[in-house]
């Protein structure tokens, strides 16, 4: 009997000794589990393009994601009062500067300390270009980019909703590092549109490579469509540009953003700080200030335009369904019940020929290929499940905040 007991103590203190370590690498493996990315975003303050500050959101709030870093893409041409960027449209809403206050912002209202880095303001004079004699402000954003590459031990993914300049230039200078270190880019840009055809958007036409992020940068997109990395393209636009829907193209519109009032109080705080184009001093406290916060949405752009969140659920591996009560939603994996319908939001590996200009023609296919394309069957449905399940995840955030 007092062996017994004794076996019985030994086995007790055993456990006793594993169940700290069992934890311990149960929370390892969670942590391990998130997905490390680099976020890189053309992000003005005030805006450029109103969508990028709600798009800022996502990487803060998704919680497949360990944000290692937010590198701001910007062009000098559009810091100025009235933009005089070589292609693109001759913007009068200036001047705007880097948008560094929304990330600040963000960081406060979740709690974090990512770190941010502001990217080369001129475009690249080649392909090739390792644009060496930045100056050291701009400089940031490659070494910023580099160091997060070089410090995470497991592989990382990139997602640009800008120009490409920040990643081409980063191959230029060291090209190996980018090829070991990078599990995936998802790059928005470009036009998917079949033979190289113009479509009835004559703006577009008149751009290079018929798209807003390809003209701003035309040297780092190619670069990157001639590269051997791991590239996952969201066209921007389609055939007839980047306002209509197409299938390959990310491009969809909402009607009523009406939901951003019913979002958690502070990102409210900071969309109405975005929207209005304020400029107080105190733009943290702003964010949790005591008097009622406002949002007009009859102000915002009708449609509101998005390109980015399919991208989102793609990243995340999450996504959109419509359940059986008729309802539309995104979901995790672990969320998907058996009666789930899931609305098709994928990619296909495919085979490119790029022009100079930065259009590019793409075939699908079964080989080997480091490249894949954005594909969505049904438009309609694919905006109208977008319209409703969007809404309803964003105001799901406040369970994300501290």
């Amino acid at each position: 009997m007092n062996s017994l007991i004794k076996r019985f103590q030994r086995k007790i203190l055993f456990l006793v000794f594993l169940l700290p370590i069992f934890f311990a690498c149960n929370t390892n493996q969670d942590m391990d589990s998130k997905i490390p990315l680099i976020f890189i975003t053309d992000l003005y303050h005030p805006y450029n393009d109103p969508g990028d500050n709600l798009d800022l959101i996502n990487a803060y709030a998704f919680s497949e994601f360990d944000l290692k870093g937010v590198i701001l893409d910007i062009t000098d041409a559009f810091r100025k009062p009235v933009a005089d960027h070589p292609t693109l449209w001759k913007d009068p809403r200036g001047p705007r500067e880097a948008g560094i206050i929304p990330v600040l912002q963000l960081n406060y209202i979740f709690d974090k300390n990512i770190p941010w880095a502001i990217g080369p303001m001129s475009l690249m004079e080649s392909e090739t270009d390792p644009m060496l004699s930045l100056p050291e402000f701009q400089e940031n954003g490659i070494e910023l980019f580099l160091q997060i590459l070089r410090e995470t031990p497991e592989k990382i993914e990139i997602m640009s909703t800008g120009s490409a300049r920040i990643i081409a230039v980063a191959f230029n200078r060291e090209p190996e590092l980018l090829r070991e270190k990078i599990s995936k880019v998802y790059l928005s840009a470009g036009t998917a549109a079949p033979d190289f055809k113009m479509g009835k958007d004559i703006g577009a036409n008149m751009i290079p490579g018929g798209e807003w992020n390809v003209a701003l940068d035309v040297f780092a997109f190619t670069r990157l469509l001639r590269s051997d990395l791991p590239i996952a393209i969201f066209p921007c636009a389609g055939i007839d540009g980047g306002f209509e829907k197409d299938v390959n193209n990310t491009y969809w519109g909402m009607q009523d953003m009406g939901f951003v009032r019913q979002m958690d109080e502070r990102l409210q705080r900071y969309i109405a700080y975005a929207f209005t184009k304020e400029l107080r001093h105190d733009f943290l406290r702003a964010m949790n200030a005591d008097t009622p916060v406002i949002i007009d949405t009859q102000e915002f752009p009708s449609p509101f335009h998005f390109w980015e969140p399919p991208i989102w659920l793609i990243a995340a591996r999450r996504q959109i369904v419509e359940r059986a009560d008729g309802s539309y939603r995104i979901l995790t994996e672990d969320e998907l019940l058996k009666s789930d319908r899931i609305i098709p939001n994928y990619t296909r590996p495919c085979k490119l020929t790029v022009r100079d200009d930065g259009r590019f023609l793409f075939e699908y296919t079964d080989e080997a290929t480091n490249f894949t394309i954005y594909v969505r069957d049904d438009l309609d449905e694919h905006e109208k499940a977008f319209r409703e399940a969007l809404p309803v995840l964003l105001k799901t955030y406040v369970s994300e905040l501290k």
